[in-house]
């Protein structure tokens, strides 16, 4: 029997590739297709409301991608859901490959190898690595990938993640009050810490128009989401015992964001965490309560490392303080 895949697509704005995205995901082979569009504030003739086999859900504002992606899940009756970015193209097999691994007992969420689509070949990100102070990033960003088999990541990138339905309801979906960015990371590390396993699928691909940005708000949210992402999920041991180390970057994170003209959008992000602290100590109530794998497994997930690429020319300085604490820290957790 045929399984069944339902592809939730958000849309905001302008989306050029909205319609290649939904065509590709539809001509999927392997799998029976539904597929929602969640219209998060889309411009109108984007909307590819003419192509059949499409449902649309109009919340009426924008959801942010974690409400929207509970949305679009709400609306669907299928085995497996499947998250797509509007401007991801999923290769024809890239769902059945998901969906094969996702079935694997003991799997959570699985990821398609997501490449570039500009320049070609290249990775956008082969599973988002999740740092001990709660940054992650797009991990082997502008490398070729060569392995075949699947394998482990720390965080499945939302750009296209597929598991089954029973999962998605056993983890509650996405936290909204993330908004955007980190989502997936949380979904990722909650999986790890319930006892199942977050995989990317090297030959099930996506080809994703990707550009990265900063500005101001996704700095507010990236910086907003990171501490609340440590506030619920960390157990409060590895809180206390990284105390200094998280301490001393907070400061300089601050000082960063200052220097760059964002620091408004820092101190938001602590009103707003201060603001939703009922939100905060109940989610924490509740990620805690669902743990089923020790502390010190799931969190030997986490790296010390950062990203050179992506942090700057002091990252290997940094990279020595943070390896050589964690040495010893992790062992307490």
């Amino acid at each position: 029997m045929t399984p069944t895949v339902g592809v939730v697509v958000l849309a905001w704005k302008e989306q050029p590739y909205l319609r290649d995205c939904v065509e590709a995901a539809l001509a999927s082979t392997g799998v029976d297709v539904r597929l929602v569009i969640v219209d998060n504030g889309c411009r109108p003739e984007d909307l590819p409301v003419d192509v059949a086999g499409v449902e649309v859900v109009a919340p009426g504002r924008n959801t942010g991608f974690a409400g929207g992606c509970n949305l679009g899940v709400a609306a669907l009756d299928s085995e497996f859901v499947a998250l797509v970015n509007s401007d991801a193209i999923v290769t024809p097999d890239a769902l059945a490959k998901l969906v094969a691994e996702a079935a694997q007992p003991g799997v959570g969420p699985v990821m398609a190898s997501i490449r570039l689509a500009e320049p070609p070949g290249l990775l956008n990100t082969a599973g988002n690595p999740v740092h001990l102070i709660g940054l992650s990033w797009a991990g082997g960003l502008y490398t070729v990938e060569t392995r075949r088999e699947p394998y482990d990541v720390t965080g499945a990138s939302g750009a296209c993640l597929l598991l089954a339905s029973a999962v998605w309801k056993q983890l509650g979906g996405f936290d909204e009050a993330y908004f955007a960015y980190l989502e997936d990371s949380e979904l990722s590390l909650r999986a790890w810490r319930t006892g199942l396993s977050v995989r990317c699928v090297p030959t099930a691909v996506a080809r994703h128009h990707y550009e990265f940005s900063r500005n101001t708000h996704k700095m507010y949210l990236l910086e907003r989401n990171r501490l609340m992402l440590l506030a619920t999920v960390w157990p409060a041991r590895a809180l206390v015992l990284l105390a200094p180390v998280l301490l001393a970057c907070e400061a300089l994170l601050v000082g960063y964001a200052v220097a760059s003209g964002w620091g408004r959008g820092k101190l938001s992000g602590y009103a707003w965490l201060w603001r939703h602290r009922a939100h905060l100590r109940e989610r924490r109530r509740l990620v805690q309560a669902e743990r089923q794998v020790p502390d010190r497994i799931w969190m030997a997930r986490l790296t010390p490392e950062l990203d050179r690429s992506a942090f700057g020319p002091l990252t290997p300085l940094a990279n020595a303080v943070f390896r050589g604490y964690w040495s010893v820290v992790r062992r307490l957790v």
